[in-house]
């Protein structure tokens, strides 16, 4: 059986989890249609008590321990918790796949750095911590067998970085 972790925004306070639409609900039906075998991992628990934080931390790293995969929503500025997950996967070894969507905060189309143009920009400690990313959900079907089958990024992604900044450093 494949667990996935579905990581992304969760309310923060009674207040905005009056209005708060379960996005893990679609996206977890979507994953089931992709992997038959999956069991999916919803850290969203309105019982959770948020009021300990060394809980809700615990009990998010726990799920990503156990997860065989880890989904990120970041179809919208991603959040502290969400990108702390991405950390602790690669300190699992899990491998990412991130949901980004073309033209949103952390992926922008037709940038300029330096003078030049960068078609398809890609928040770099998103794409550092990902082993995949796609614009929906429903891509991850085009790149299932690459993810049952894939080198997963670790936590030596950090050393490699500091590596390759050290020798390409202008």
């Amino acid at each position: 059986m494949r667990e996935i972790y579905l990581a992304g925004s969760v309310p923060k306070g009674d207040k905005d989890q009056e209005a708060f639409v379960n996005w893990r609900i679609k996206w977890g039906e979507a994953l089931t249609k992709i992997f038959k075998d999956a069991q999916i991992i919803d850290p969203y628990d309105k019982n959770l008590d948020e009021r300990d934080p060394l809980l809700v931390v615990g009990t998010d790293f726990g799920y990503i321990k156990k997860a065989s995969l880890v989904v990120i929503n970041a179809q919208e500025k991603i959040g502290a918790g969400t990108a702390m997950e991405m950390v602790v996967a690669k300190y699992f070894k899990k491998p990412v796949v991130t949901i980004i969507p073309k033209n949103t905060h952390h992926r922008r189309s037709n940038v300029i750095f330096h003078g030049e143009l960068i078609e398809d920009w890609i928040h770099p400690f998103i794409l550092a911590f990902s082993d995949f990313i796609v614009e929906s959900v429903e891509e991850i079907e085009e790149i299932k067998e690459q993810v049952n089958n894939c080198k997963v990024k670790d936590i030596t992604v950090i050393d490699q970085a500091i590596k390759y900044a050290a020798l390409n450093k202008q």
